[in-house]
């Protein structure tokens, strides 16, 4: 194991693609399929997993990103969360699940209420399924998230992201289950649906209720007219408007609405339109969602030899901790290389107490005991040595360490 996480220290970051390979193919997640009650339809899931569902030396449970439309982002979303999840020194965003939720009937399960006809171009084909957002809700709530949690290796944490009509069911899921999920994203929401009469109904909402600890981040496209700006918007009454009025509205709205205690925050893409501005909002609200999620780490923190850095790691992962309301823990491959690091410049207090934190944090995982052991090892402790590969054999048989066990016993 040393050597390896030796190298994953010299290139700073372990690669975190969760891929399978088999046959030569490049496998990103998997379809999974759960029958609905709720909705009287089988419902196909797609689920991706880091690292295959299993840590490389201990389990891990992740939180989770539902994500609607599905089958439309679930490539890009999951591609993304890989790169700002690497392990290294200043990761961006935690490790996460992606369950992609594709649409069997988008209209009727993405709107919050039912509309005979909206607009002028909405025939009775389309609005005749309309206003089945809170069935889809139940479906979620009661269906689809039991499912997921018994499968796959979670954690309570949930965050909820959607485009367009899958926006609206984020505003919706927001104001009337808000517990539900600990962040949502709403990416150029459809909030000009129903006569603007949702939008009435989510400032409302937004004024009148308490959001404290959950996180919201509204992406806005560019869909406004030729020669409109965003100054004249506010008193333009053309329909070909009415979307991204509707979400400034919203905006304007919520940036008033302190009260709510709502973590927010907006971005208008003035050079992205409805259907390009998913990815940089998806991307821009994981740095916004999780900015005490990163540890700030200096050449010092390496090359320092005391144990000052492994203070700055524990007081940082107890407020980490805080927020997600459960206990997380510092990456385990990571704190290894750094006690590698710490071992191979001699500074034994620094390796020891790394080591150790590992040891509390993962006591299930073989590779905890085989590190410790090269650090007595190291020390010349041969007792202390053979005890942590001996503890490492217990749990899983090792020929490396076998090796190590052997020659220690001979001398």
């Amino acid at each position: 194991m040393k050597k390896l996480l030796l190298l994953l220290l010299t290139f700073g970051f372990f690669s975190n693609d969760s891929c399978a390979q088999a046959d030569d193919n490049i496998v990103l997640g998997k379809n999974d399929k759960i029958y609905s009650k709720i909705l009287n339809e089988d419902r196909r899931i797609m689920v991706y997993v880091p690292n295959g569902e299993m840590g490389i030396y201990s389990k891990k449970k992740y939180p989770v990103v539902y994500l609607l439309d599905g089958d439309a982002h679930f490539y890009s979303v999951v591609g993304m969360i890989q790169q700002l999840s690497s392990v290294n020194g200043n990761t961006i965003c935690p490790e996460m699940i992606v369950v992609g939720i594709p649409n069997t009937n988008r209209t009727r399960d993405l709107t919050p209420t039912h509309v005979d006809v909206d607009l002028p171009y909405m025939d009775s084909t389309f609005s005749k399924p309309s206003g089945g957002g809170e069935n889809f809700m139940a479906f979620i709530e009661k269906e689809l998230i039991p499912h997921i949690d018994s499968l796959y290796p979670t954690q309570p944490y949930k965050m909820l992201i959607g485009h367009s009509f899958g926006g609206l069911t984020v505003m919706n899921a927001l104001i009337n289950h808000t517990s539900l999920f600990n962040a949502y994203v709403a990416i150029d929401p459809s909030m000009w649906w129903d006569k603007m009469n949702f939008l009435k109904t989510t400032k409302k909402a937004l004024t009148n209720k308490k959001y404290a600890g959950v996180y919201l981040y509204l992406g806005i496209a560019n869909t406004m007219s030729d020669g409109m700006t965003v100054a004249r918007l506010p008193k333009d009454n053309n329909p070909d408007n009415n979307h991204i009025r509707s979400i400034f509205e919203l905006d304007n709205h919520l940036k008033a609405s302190k009260q709510n205690q709502l973590k927010y925050k907006s971005k208008y893409y003035n050079t992205d339109d409805h259907s390009s501005v998913p990815l940089i909002t998806e991307y821009d609200a994981l740095h916004f969602i999780f900015s005490y999620y990163p540890i700030k780490l200096t050449s010092k923190d390496y090359n320092d030899s005391t144990a000052a850095s492994v203070d700055k790691y524990q007081k940082h992962y107890d407020l980490v901790s805080k927020e997600f309301g459960y206990t997380i823990k510092p990456n385990e491959d990571l704190i290894n290389g750094m006690g590698y690091n710490a071992l191979g410049q001699k500074h034994y207090q620094k390796a020891e107490r790394l080591f150790k934190m590992n040891i509390a944090n993962y006591p299930e995982s073989f590779n905890v005991y085989d590190s410790y052991g090269d650090y007595f090892v190291a020390k010349k402790d041969t007792a202390h040595a053979i005890e942590q590969f001996k503890k490492t054999l217990a749990i899983k048989e090792v020929a490396e360490t076998r090796k190590k066990l052997e020659e220690l016993t001979k001398k």
